[in-house]
């Protein structure tokens, strides 16, 4: 049948899932079945989007098609391209905190990860005062004072990230077009171009499982247990990015407390993610905090505590009953190289004794009204994004 490759590549999927090293509960097993749901569902849509002479942004990840540590804080879009093909850009600037660009060689694998041909954040662009802007990727010589950036040989995708440092900031517009195929459309589908989309979803989402479960081993778990790195620039060539890692293996009379500066930077993040390598739930729950979202303490710090139970503190993250997963911060649109100095210490404490180890506890408290209130604001911040 013509939906063969994709069901055997679903099966294959699913024994991934099903085996993966890191499953001790039943929780954690579950979690990757619906992971692998997500998966499904993004590497069928992206197969039957994407048209070669008639590109398209697809969002690859989101609330319901999680992969890669996705942010809670970014919109992600991506868009095949050819190394020889000219395109057009077109948009709107949003009111979001980043707005960047990425062109990739390849694509992320469980043996390497793709090269990074150019990258740079929407402050290289001209807009317009409308906010509207258009830029052109192609094989030419680059141009950034008219927009235009080069293609080098073996670019075949580019990226697009949106990122809120405050979750009531709005969405901007974005379009692509082949400049040599805008207004022309593309051929009537075949039996084989079917054949060939089903067999190109199940190749994609096979790949997908592996890539995202080999990741975390490059960059993660071969760090000391409840420790977080220095911030350093963000593997991969993301502009102007910073990251912190770690991973936390905590019991439930245990919590973790992470402190971090206020950065200067427009965006700081911080998010918990699962051995699946995706966020929690972060439209129901707390598993995130930016520099919105976080409280800060009067000493310039923010306090965050990591742990199962509720402490009744405003920057409580939530790990939503898992006692491992990855630590992750975040800082963007950098304007200086990051120092130790700017980056986060971990300190595991028994969970009664958070009061003697939180300087400002009575600054930190919050009602249960005050915390629904919190939720109440995610879950209608995402909505108003109109994601699915």
């Amino acid at each position: 049948m013509l939906t063969d490759p994709l069901t055997s590549a679903i099966a294959e999927a699913e024994k991934l899932v099903a085996t993966a090293p890191h499953i001790r509960t039943e929780q954690d097993l579950i979690e990757g079945y619906r992971y692998l749901a997500g998966g499904i569902t993004a590497c069928v849509h992206s197969a039957w989007a994407a048209e070669s002479p008639h590109p398209t942004f697809v969002t690859g990840t989101g609330p319901y098609t999680k992969m890669g540590l996705d942010n809670p804080d970014t919109l992600y879009f991506g868009a095949r391209i050819r190394d020889d093909a000219e395109y057009v850009v077109t948009g709107r600037r949003g009111t979001t905190c980043d707005l960047s660009f990425q062109v990739l060689a390849g694509n992320y694998t469980d043996a390497e990860v793709p090269g990074n041909v150019t990258a740079f954040d929407d402050r290289e662009l001209r807009i317009a005062d409308d906010g509207t802007f258009e830029a052109r990727f192609g094989p030419g010589p680059a141009d950034p004072g008219n927009n235009y950036f080069t293609l080098a040989p073996g670019s075949s995708q580019l990226v697009v990230r949106e990122v809120y440092s405050d979750w009531s900031q709005r969405r901007g517009t974005l379009r692509i077009d082949r400049v040599d195929a805008l207004g022309t459309p593309p051929p009537e589908p075949t039996q084989d171009d079917a054949a060939a989309r089903y067999r190109r979803a199940g190749r994609a989402l096979v790949s997908r499982v592996r890539t995202w479960l080999q990741f975390p081993q490059w960059f993660y778990l071969d760090l000391p247990v409840n420790t977080v790195t220095e911030p350093r620039p963000t593997p991969g060539g993301l502009a102007t990015q910073y990251s912190s890692v770690g991973h936390f293996d905590l019991r439930d009379d245990e919590a973790m407390i992470l402190t971090v500066p206020a950065s200067d930077a427009p965006y700081q993040g911080f998010q918990l993610g699962s051995l699946w390598y995706i966020s929690l739930d972060y439209i129901h729950h707390q598993t995130s905090l930016n520099n919105t979202q976080a409280q800060v303490d009067p000493d310039g710090m923010i306090r965050m505590v990591v742990s199962a139970r509720n402490p009744g503190v405003a920057n409580w993250v939530e790990t939503l009953g898992r006692s491992r997963g990855f630590l992750q911060f975040r800082w963007q649109r950098l304007s200086r190289d990051l120092t130790t100095a700017d980056g986060p210490t971990a300190r595991v404490v028994p969970f009664d004794d958070l009061a003697a180890a939180l300087p400002f506890l009575d600054h930190n408290r919050v009602t249960p009204q005050q915390w629904s209130a919190r939720i109440a604001a995610r879950q209608t911040a995402i909505a108003d994004r109109m994601l699915g």
